[in-house]
């Protein structure tokens, strides 16, 4: 059998016919929609805004939210979001999922936290691909250590008074909303809320960070906060509680990261594979020569062990016990597992691999940003450790 994309991770044993029927329409909708089209869309920095509605009307973007809001609840599990992750990363142009599903991250807290027509003004517009929303945490003096932010949200009667920036983020210049982590109190986690943003509100302001090593097509934005007056209803959760609302968020982003990490090391697999089938060097294919064949080996098994990773967190995910602390260890060994496959890769397909157009290329220089988004690997370790009492 050939090593491609669907063979090169191991078999899920807690997969249904339901499971594969999701996955055969998601890619023929990403083959015939997405595919043909993504790698110009990363040489144009964006990607078409009538992709967000098609999105839409697939499902993709209401998959495991309420029916209430336009979404999809019933019968959906982690697998499902799995196999959308999987076959996202298929793409291999990590910018189109990460600015087409970055609702993933902002618009949670408003979906469990806000208050009711905040929620019924919000996720339906979300959903249905005619509104954007966005996740404002990293500032310029605090990125994984959310506990050190200083942009300031002060009571005054009925509103919010909002000062500071955010930066780095991801879908920031297009959002009509920004899910925005706030200092209302004190130092350390328990001075922090969260608020909702509208991004068409005065002393609001944006500028695009367009100049990157990967991600392309997923605008980037530096916020900017000067006086900007926010409805006191518009706060998500209780005032001075909003860490927890943020860490909720966060085991949520990073499985959904890991998992497309994870299939990002398989597209390498596959090319390197095809690669070295047809390639001739000294006579014979890439494939004979014992130093490549290891290579492959070698990202076999890392694809094998962090696929086997995935499955019992996901399955720990599925019956309610997850841990964020094994979540964490998860993301630093897919980013990892990710840049052995992608620099391997690279090494197999040689000059042909260094061309840009190629989806090896683009993973290549898209491993760091999964490295630190959703939090740094060290960030990770340590949040682990802390996790286990140490």
């Amino acid at each position: 059998m050939a090593l491609d994309f669907d063979s090169a991770c191991l078999p899920n044993p807690f997969l249904t016919e339901d499971h594969h029927a999701w996955r055969d329409q998601l890619r023929r909708f990403f083959d015939k929609e997405v595919m043909p089209f993504a790698a110009d869309w990363d040489e144009a920095g964006a990607i078409p805004a009538e992709l967000w509605t098609k999105s839409a009307e697939m499902g993709i973007l209401g998959l495991g939210y309420s029916e209430e809001f336009g979404g999809t609840s019933e019968g959906i599990d982690i697998w499902h979001k799995n196999i959308l992750n999987e076959e996202l990363s298929r793409i291999g142009v990590g910018g189109v999922a990460a600015s087409l599903m970055v609702h993933n991250i902002g618009l949670p807290p408003v979906a469990n936290f806000a208050q009711d027509h905040i929620k019924n003004q919000v996720v339906p517009a979300v959903l249905s691909g005619k509104k954007r929303i966005s996740l404002g945490i990293t500032e310029p003096g605090a990125g994984s250590d959310v506990a050190q932010l200083a942009t300031t949200a002060r009571r005054d009667g009925d509103h919010y008074i909002v000062n500071g920036s955010k930066t780095f983020i991801t879908g920031g210049m297009n959002a009509n909303w920004v899910t925005t982590a706030v200092r209302t109190g004190g130092e350390g986690a328990g001075g922090v809320s969260t608020l909702l943003i509208p991004t068409d509100i005065e002393g609001f302001s944006r500028t695009a960070l367009d100049k990157k090593q990967g991600w392309w097509a997923s605008d980037t934005a530096t916020l900017y906060f000067d006086n900007v007056r926010v409805p006191v209803d518009h706060l998500i959760g209780l005032e001075n509680s909003g860490f927890a609302v943020i860490m909720r968020n966060f085991n949520g982003e990073r499985m959904g990261m890991s998992v497309a990490m994870v299939g990002a090391a398989r597209v390498c697999l596959e090319e390197a594979v095809a690669w070295a089938r047809e390639r001739k060097t000294f006579g014979k294919r890439l494939a004979d020569h014992q130093v490549i064949r290891h290579k492959i080996a070698d990202m076999k098994m890392r694809i094998n062990a962090t696929d086997a990773y995935v499955q019992v967190m996901s399955k720990q995910i599925a019956d309610g016990v997850e841990s964020a602390g094994d979540i964490a260890l998860l993301k630093v060994q897919c980013s990892q597992t990710m840049e052995f496959c992608a620099r391997e890769a690279m090494q197999i397909l040689g000059g042909t691999g260094y061309m840009r157009g190629g989806r090896v290329e683009r993973i290549y220089r898209e491993v760091r940003v999964n490295a630190i988004g959703g939090g740094s690997e060290e960030i990770m370790r340590d949040l682990a450790a802390r996790q286990y009492g140490l």
